[in-house]
């Protein structure tokens, strides 16, 4: 296995040509747990013979702000460097309509990125992992979920009977019952529990909160801890397990990782929420420099997405719990076998993307 390098890969990518003739968006849909249909745009680039597809995830469902209904004229034609055509995006509106979230800016991004990183490749005739010199290896992957409202294990055993041996990111919450914790802590299932404390949400109960965080310390006493709230309380309980303390929503960029109280070791390592390859690589760079633990995580992509960043996940850490299950882990009811961990990264022969 050939490591991780220290310094950002990027010059391996920055000069590859690239011609963009035209521009084009599809939907993508799916039902998931909880009866909702999630919906994603495909974004292909067309240039030289051939295409490079990209997935946004800015918009969780049709409501008139999707890049399928309200496509913004962007001027994408021409003939580039990945470089160049990075640079143009970054000075771009790429809504029509001014997003809720501000995040949301860097995952569609993030899909004009990508089907670049594809076309470019494809173009060249080399694939992602030949050009970086980093060989793709077998992947673990993680199922996430909440466990509902009311909270119930059911969802777990439902998941272990399908697929024996997969293990999960569970997104804990303060209403969870003490029960409900050792239930999930006896599957032995558990790689992660995100406590979703990074996302501004007010704290109904401080009590409720602290005592979840106890439970789940001891319950869980080798899972990573992602997106701790930021209270000195909890900072405290903490205190004994940084090397076990994870960020995923602080991280948009290399220069976010360490400066977020309590510290933390590891780092989710989200593409979409990045934003850029670039500073996706700077990111990778930054880890491998310090040590520091990583693995991927996604935003419910539905196609492409997904298995870009599966591949991205196999090249710079594959033997991580990776948050990247394959998109019929999330769907309500999904149809056949679903694959087992780890997963075969089967890069296509060019470009940026799995070869299934």
């Amino acid at each position: 296995m050939t490591p991780v390098p220290g310094a950002s890969l990027w010059p391996r990518l920055a000069d590859l040509p690239l011609v963009v003739e035209s521009c084009g968006y599809e939907p993508l849909r799916a039902a998931l747990a909880g009866d909702f249909t999630r919906v994603t745009t495909r974004v292909r680039l067309i240039g030289a013979g051939t295409d490079g597809l990209g997935e946004d995830v800015s918009v969780m469902e049709e409501d008139g702000t999707s890049l399928h209904e309200a496509p913004p004229a962007l001027g994408l034609e021409g003939t580039w460097t990945l470089e160049r055509f990075s640079d143009h995006l970054a000075t771009l509106d790429l809504f029509v309509t001014p997003p809720e979230w501000e995040t949301a800016a860097r995952y569609r991004r993030w899909a004009f990125e990508s089907a670049a990183l594809d076309l470019a490749l494809r173009q060249a005739g080399r694939a992602l992992h030949e050009v970086l010199a980093l060989e793709p290896r077998p992947l673990r992957f993680v199922n996430s979920f909440g466990l509902g409202t009311p909270p119930s294990i059911e969802a777990v055993r439902r998941r272990l009977a399908r697929a024996p041996g997969v293990r999960f990111k569970i997104d804990a919450e303060a209403g969870w019952p003490p029960g409900l914790v050792d239930e999930v802590a006896a599957t032995g299932a558990v790689d992660t529990i995100d406590f979703k404390g990074r996302y501004g949400l007010e704290v109904a109960d401080t009590r409720a909160l602290l005592d979840l965080y106890e439970r789940v310390i001891a319950a869980f006493p080798e899972a990573y801890l992602e997106d701790p709230h930021d209270l000195p309380e909890i900072a405290s309980l903490l205190g004994g397990h940084r090397d076990r303390v994870a960020y995923d929503a602080p991280v948009h960029t290399a220069g976010d990782i360490g400066a977020t109280s309590p510290a933390a070791r590891a780092v989710n390592v989200k593409p979409s929420r990045i934003g850029s390859v670039r500073e996706l690589l700077e990111v990778y760079a930054r880890c491998a420099r310090e040590g520091r633990p990583m693995y991927g995580g996604g935003m419910g992509e539905l196609g492409v997405g997904r298995g870009q960043i599966e591949l991205l996940a196999a090249i710079f850490h594959p033997d991580a719990p990776n948050d990247v299950a394959p998109s019929a882990y999330n769907e309500d009811d999904p149809a056949g076998v679903l694959p087992g961990s780890p997963l075969d990264p089967r890069p296509a022969p060019t470009g940026f993307r799995r070869g299934d």
